[in-house]
């Protein structure tokens, strides 16, 4: 995707804020709560997604209750480095690649429908990638907090009150479970079209599958009530006037977890929070304006939390792929999305 954008306006951030806040929405919705009219809206929205800017994705949600979500470490030989990465990004469980500025060269994370998904689908590929020499792993425990609840904050309370209240439950951007049985394969099929276009309608998706538009309503409306999906609208980091990403890897007292998570939410800067195993026993990742804060970062979160050990920061270079998503180097998606074939029928 190519686009001319070189900087957001303020009603372009405000629509972008709306459907982080409700990725769904309709224009009609966002047009009452931004006193514009919804044609203007959705040719706004067009023009954002198509330079790249912005994007709306559905992605599995990664919580411990019901997949398994891991964090891993790659270090790789350095003339091979480009050719690792790219064999890592086009595996669809892998859903983020980072490249680190740290003793790490790359910082994956990797959703599964389970454990033992991780370990046949992703470790046992790992090993059989040349110039990959080894990696590290840690599993997700306990998910606090993950990038799609990250907001722009343009928005007034008054807009962002009527955004939820418009939106519903959808406003949570995580869709809530009605039922825990697995999807059968023909809803699952789904998948692929909402990661690409996570506005994506029953009529969209019905054309692309060659089904008739009742049935795929059906199987949509089971597939957004089954809890399985997180849906998120992206921004351009480059563009979000947050361009710098910093994750730490933190020890926190095992009773004071939940109370960390509580006090991470009120920090605008945070992109994911996360318990986990391994060395340190907790994940931070942020985005920041500048370098400079990563210092004022980390005062903040020895005021705020008791007890924290701030063992490991890592800023990362560039982003490869986000959740499921390849980006160019100046942060814009390219357009190319990595889905899975097949194999989430376990998911349930």
């Amino acid at each position: 995707m190519e686009g001319r954008i070189v900087e957001l306006s303020e009603d372009d951030l405000a629509l972008i804020n709306v459907l982080q806040i409700a990725p769904r929405l309709s224009w009609a919705d966002a047009a009452e709560v931004l006193g514009v009219h919804a044609t203007t809206l959705a040719a706004r929205w067009e023009r954002l997604r198509a330079s790249g800017v912005s994007w709306i994705t559905a992605h599995l949600i990664g919580d411990p209750l019901q997949m398994c979500l891991a964090f891993v470490a790659v270090d790789c030989e350095m003339h091979r480095r480009k050719e690792v990465t790219a064999r890592l990004a086009a595996m669809p469980e892998i859903v983020t690649v980072e490249e680190a500025a740290s003793n790490r060269d790359l910082m994956l994370t990797v959703i599964t429908p389970s454990l033992d998904d991780f370990s046949m689908k992703v470790i046992s590929r790992l090993k059989e990638i040349d110039g990959l020499l080894k990696y590290q792993t840690a599993l997700c425990t306990r998910l606090h907090a993950s990038g799609g609840a990250w907001r722009l904050n343009v928005l007034s309370r008054a807009q962002q009150a009527a955004v939820r209240a418009l939106a519903g439950p959808e406003a949570t951007g995580v869709t809530q479970a009605a039922a825990r049985e697995a999807l059968p394969e023909s809803h699952l099929a789904l998948l692929p079209f909402l990661a690409k276009d996570g506005r994506a309608t029953a009529a969209d998706i019905a054309r692309g599958l060659g089904r008739h538009p009742a049935t795929v309503q059906r199987q949509l409306n089971r597939v957004l009530a089954s809890g399985i999906l997180s849906f998120r609208c992206e921004v351009a980091q480059k563009f979000s006037a947050f361009p710098v990403t910093c994750q730490w890897f933190v020890n926190v007292p095992a009773g004071r977890h939940e109370a960390a998570a509580a006090e991470l939410r009120s920090m605008r800067n945070v992109r994911l929070s996360a318990s986990t195993t391994g060395p340190t026993n907790f994940v931070i990742i942020m985005w920041l304006q500048s370098l400079a804060d990563v210092m004022n970062i980390e005062q903040a979160l020895q005021q705020k939390v008791p007890g924290i050990v701030l063992v490991e920061s890592v800023v990362m270079l560039s982003t490869v792929k986000r959740v499921g998503w390849m980006l160019n180097p100046d942060s814009r998606a390219s357009g190319a999305v990595v889905v899975p074939a097949r194999g989430l029928d376990e998911v349930g």
